[in-house]
């Protein structure tokens, strides 16, 4: 029998990743649904190559265009209240990869619907990790994390028991930006900030990447997921990321879990957990293996990194603020707005500030409580930059 599946956001580049690995398996899987924003031709296309019956595309002038063109066979929707339109049971897999806080409620909202979910979405996971692992239990859902370096301590702790942890290192290429000198951050070009060496991205994680934000995302993400504190977990700079994650356990053994430097393989393994199916990769590269070049990261180049000494073990929404606020700066650096070494100067002293010191101490609330925060976060920016 096929497996039947839905994709969230499937027009973004986990999504069309995952697109890929399933054409080359068509026989074994029959996708449900497909979600998107904008992109409505890229999104028909799917449907039409996996004969789709179900899209829901969330702008309203795509939607209003696609909804134009009487598509048979294929039911078009707005928005995620209809999920209980197009499941009356629960599929096999679920990928969701939409960016942005704004996946949170559809990922909240498809977890009931499905034996298994793949979550790609930091925001999601950042800002709603306890509405999220509320649903996973509740509707006995398995979650699997998709960034390489999350989905690599997932499978190290495979057989193992996360109290065995004595420390978790996650590595980062030190984007872009690795090699530039201090003296010339100032004037980084947009084009400058998102060419990363190793990984092809969309421009606002490409310039999380060029600050080390991305880090101090991810950092956040494994302290939630495997419910670790924040003094068990480091990052080494690893230009090469070949090396996405290493554990040491109380036992003695180091585990260094290493892959090519492909979203492929985190993806494929979410969708076939245990099956024991074969993906074509590269050969082992001795020659990275043998020049490995791990470092700390330097923090008069990247700041950014001091955020997590402001952190504490216990959730709060201070961790829900600094990433909707480092998405509203990232988003005005993209529009010339301000200058790169800003993003990282102004969120450092917004959370400092006597009137957000407070979110350290509250905790994170429900889907509402967090789009009011991002609303208010956007603007206090915009009224003190602009």
């Amino acid at each position: 029998m096929k497996k039947k599946i839905a994709i969230l956001g499937s027009t973004g580049s986990i999504g069309k990743t995952l697109i890929e690995l399933i054409k080359k398996d068509k026989n074994n899987f029959k996708i449900v649904l497909l979600t998107a924003d904008r992109n409505y031709k890229e999104i028909l296309n799917q449907a039409k190559i996996f004969k789709v019956r179900n899209i829901i595309i969330t702008n309203k002038n795509s939607y209003l265009i696609l909804k134009k063109k009487k598509i048979k066979n294929i039911k078009i929707f707005n928005n995620f209240s209809s999920l209980n339109k197009i499941f009356n049971k629960k599929i096999d897999y679920v990928m969701s990869s939409i960016s942005g806080v704004y996946g949170l409620e559809p990922t909240i909202n498809i977890i009931k619907y499905t034996k298994k979910i793949a979550i790609a979405n930091k925001e999601a996971i950042i800002c709603g990790w306890h509405l999220i692992q509320k649903e996973i239990k509740k509707f006995d859902t398995l979650f699997i994390p998709v960034d390489s370096e999350h989905f690599s301590i997932f499978y190290s702790l495979r057989g193992n028991n996360i109290s065995n942890i004595q420390k978790i290192y996650l590595t980062a290429s030190g984007g872009p930006l690795n090699n530039f000198p201090k003296n010339k951050f100032k004037s980084i070009k947009i084009s400058e900030a998102i060419n990363h060496p190793n990984w092809k991205m969309g421009k606002k994680i490409s310039v999380d990447s060029a600050t080390m934000m991305n880090k101090v995302f991810e950092i956040i993400e494994a302290k939630k997921i495997f419910n670790l504190k924040y003094e068990t977990l480091d990052i080494l700079v690893h230009p090469s990321s070949y090396i996405h994650a290493i554990a040491k356990y109380n036992d003695g053994i180091i585990d260094i879990i290493a892959h090519d430097t492909n979203m492929k393989i985190p993806i494929f393994n979410s969708l076939y957990n245990n099956e024991n199916k074969l993906i074509k990769t590269d050969n082992l590269n001795i020659k990275k293996l043998n020049f490995l070049n791990f470092k700390k990261v330097d923090m008069n180049k990247f700041p950014s990194i001091k955020i997590i000494k402001l952190l504490k073990n216990k959730d709060s929404l201070l961790e829900t603020l600094i990433v909707l606020a480092n998405d509203e700066l990232v988003n005005l650096f993209l529009l010339k707005k301000i200058n790169f070494t800003d993003i990282t100067v102004i969120l450092l002293n917004l959370i400092k500030m006597k009137e957000f010191k407070k979110y350290n101490k509250k905790k994170p609330g429900n889907i509402k409580s967090i789009f009011e925060l991002n609303n208010y976060i956007r603007k206090k920016i915009n009224d003190l930059i602009l």
